[in-house]
């Protein structure tokens, strides 16, 4: 995927949590995973960090990641997070 925009969504684990996750969308991983780490100061991640990547979804458009983004934010998809990747 060299030279295409990126459409990733991810699910992360905090370190200090188990059983803490979050779950976004991003065109740049590596920075987003930072942000979480260093740079979010009063958000949903900031008092669970350090965070851990747990899995993260390229696709192709904008829509298709929004979309399963709110599908894995929804019961079926956290159902789906949690059978497969043990997110609770």
């Amino acid at each position: 995927m060299h030279g295409l925009q990126k459409n990733i969504v991810y699910i992360i684990r905090s370190d200090r949590d188990a059983s803490k996750h979050y779950t976004g969308i991003t065109n740049d991983l590596d920075a987003r995973l930072h942000w979480h780490n260093h740079g979010d100061r009063g958000g949903h991640t900031a008092n669970e960090r350090p965070w851990s990547l747990v899995v993260a979804f390229v696709f192709p458009t904008e829509a298709a990641a929004r979309r399963f983004e709110v599908y894995l934010k929804g019961g079926s998809g956290r159902a789906f997070s949690k059978r497969h990747f043990g997110v609770t």
